[in-house]
């Protein structure tokens, strides 16, 4: 075991902190620290602390954090922040606000800058996350920007979601609870002492009996006065529970039947790849489309089972841009069509694999996810949800 190795093990505050800034930076030696980390039984409870801006979600994780420390716990945050315009970094905002922990050797607090990743969080949060349970954390919060109806990315990666309202929110909550409201595993109103606390409690539970499905648990709902530390020691019995209730499933995931769906390629051009692949083999395309959401243009070209999928940057923001920088031209990943798909993913969570999204359309109005390389044999691996025939 490399030194650097150990000290993040005994979780020296500047080897995480080294550690972090290297995964962050996509560093050549990142993913194989992830691979080393990935074999370390350890486990923390993994908690996104999400909901709208101005809901006191840095106020709240500033208290958590004072409550389980008097717990003897061991705690990482991870406070995803917007980037700065000038800079490309995290405004430190978050940190900022939770300062009074700068001192404590068991307290690891990280601001991470969006980046331009959409969905809440940094695209190397999860990672991180993964440093910090390898580092011997309890408790790892993750707390996201303010976001709003499909910004939900963290519950992918979370173990419990706690999202944040506060009073006078008014139509909001009718607003977004085909978003955030549906992944909330315990709802924190705070602000609790503000007027209409009782009204959105009510709110709360009548928007999440619309879309809870049949049977499932009910989300607990946990008033707040984070400024004054009210609140918090029910709040942390309530994500105790939903923990425990998330680690028995009351039956195993079934296993899924899986078969290649396409190889994607990553090019820096779709129309000077076709000069070969369409022009020179004679392949047919059979379907072409941009992605907003990811900043790319695709297209499909048969081969008489698993397809090619052709996949071009839209913008230097793209995670292929980006690809095509570091690596060149190539294979970019392998997709797999999978029966089962929810259990499975779910399976995956629960087994502590990092899902790089929450599962979301994709090109052909396909739901997919993707396993990062350090889970998959260094290889980007998609999993797309099977159609089921009617």
């Amino acid at each position: 075991m490399r030194d650097r190795d150990r000290k993040i093990l005994a979780a020296d505050p500047r080897a995480l902190a080294r550690a972090a800034t290297a995964i962050e930076n996509a560093e050549p030696d990142a993913l194989a620290l992830l691979a080393e980390l990935r074999h370390i039984a350890r486990r923390a409870t993994i908690i996104g602390i999400t909901g709208p801006p101005g809901a006191g979600k840095s106020t709240l994780v500033d208290a958590l954090v004072r409550h389980m420390r008097t717990q003897g716990k061991k705690v990482g945050v991870l406070a995803v922040d917007p980037s700065s315009a000038r800079s490309g970094g995290a405004l430190l905002g978050d940190r900022i606000r939770m300062q009074n922990h700068h001192a404590d050797p068991d307290v690891f607090i990280r601001s991470m800058a969006t980046r331009g990743a959409l969905g809440g969080l940094a695209r190397a949060t999860a990672d991180l996350a993964r440093l910090l349970e390898a580092a011997g954390k309890d408790y790892v919060l993750i707390e996201t920007v303010g976001v709003g109806q499909d910004e939900i990315e963290v519950a992918s990666l979370a173990d419990v979601t706690v999202v944040v309202l506060v009073p006078n929110m008014g139509d909001d909550i009718q607003a977004i609870k085909a978003g955030i409201m549906e992944i909330a595993d315990v709802f924190a109103i705070n602000k609790a002492d503000h007027p209409g606390a009782a009204r959105l409690d009510q709110d709360i539970r009548a928007a999440a009996g619309l879309t809870s499905a049949p049977g499932a648990r009910t989300p607990a709902i946990v008033q707040t006065i984070a400024t004054e530390g009210t609140g918090i020691p029910e709040l942390m019995e309530a994500v105790e529970e939903a923990a425990a209730h998330r680690g028995r499933p009351d039956q195993p995931p079934r296993r899924g039947d899986f078969s290649i769906d396409h190889l994607g390629i990553a090019v820096r051009s779709i129309d000077d790849s076709l000069r070969f692949y369409n022009g020179l083999l004679g392949m047919d395309v059979t379907q072409r489309e941009e992605i907003p959401g990811e900043n790319v243009r695709v297209a499909m070209l048969g081969a008489g089972g698993p397809r090619l999928e052709l996949i071009e940057a839209a913008s230097e923001e793209s995670a292929i841009a980006r690809f095509i920088q570091k690596r060149g031209e190539g294979l970019h990943h392998v997709a797999l069509r999978v029966s089962g798909f929810h259990p499975l993913i779910q399976r995956l969570r629960d087994s502590g694999v990092r899902l790089l999204n929450a599962p979301r359309r994709g090109a052909g109005g396909h739901t997919y996810v993707f396993i990062h390389p350090a889970f998959s044999g260094g290889v980007l691996l998609e999993l797309i949800e099977e159609e089921q025939s009617s």
